[in-house]
């Protein structure tokens, strides 16, 4: 009786923290692959050329990236190295160095944590997450999940390889 009931503890706690550990998911819907997509093609410097929206209105997400309207990084260069080190520049001058990383274990995923003066990219926690919707040698799209009451809409980044 005693075994049954132990077991029966262990299965309880297993459940519990299956249920803990897959409700503390940040994306819930990613891609299941990306076709051609690989760390190197990520490699190289972009502008972004165009920001547009999938569920939103033009205007509705007020802050992005923590640096104001989404709008606002229209014609930005991204730079980013093989290493991992990268930047973005606005185009008002204002730049911002980031480390990079592209994860495909559940879907295809671009990530960056955002760097400041001493900052080493193992200690910062928090970062960001984009979706690649697609990337070849010219072009990549990235798509940024907002939460929109049960929904998930999406800020949509488009770039073009300038070298």
């Amino acid at each position: 009786m005693q075994v049954i009931k132990k077991q029966l503890q262990f299965t309880a706690v297993l459940v519990a923290v299956i249920l803990f550990i897959s409700s503390c998911s940040t994306v819930k819907k990613l891609p299941a692959t990306v076709a051609g997509a690989s760390r190197a093609k990520f490699v190289g410097t972009w502008t972004l050329t165009r920001v547009s929206y999938d569920g939103l209105i033009p205007g509705a997400v007020q802050s992005f990236f923590d640096q104001g309207a989404p709008e606002n990084l229209n014609g930005s260069i991204w730079k980013l190295t093989n290493s991992g080190n990268g930047s973005y520049t606005s185009v008002n001058g204002s730049a911002q160095s980031i480390f990079w990383s592209y994860n495909n274990s559940n879907g295809a995923v671009f990530q960056f944590k955002k760097l400041y003066q001493g900052d080493s990219a193992r200690k910062v926690q928090e970062g960001y997450q984009l979706i690649v919707a697609s990337i070849d040698d010219t072009q990549m799209v990235l798509k940024s999940p907002v939460a929109l009451g049960d929904k998930t809409a999406y800020v949509i980044l488009s770039f073009n390889k300038t070298q």
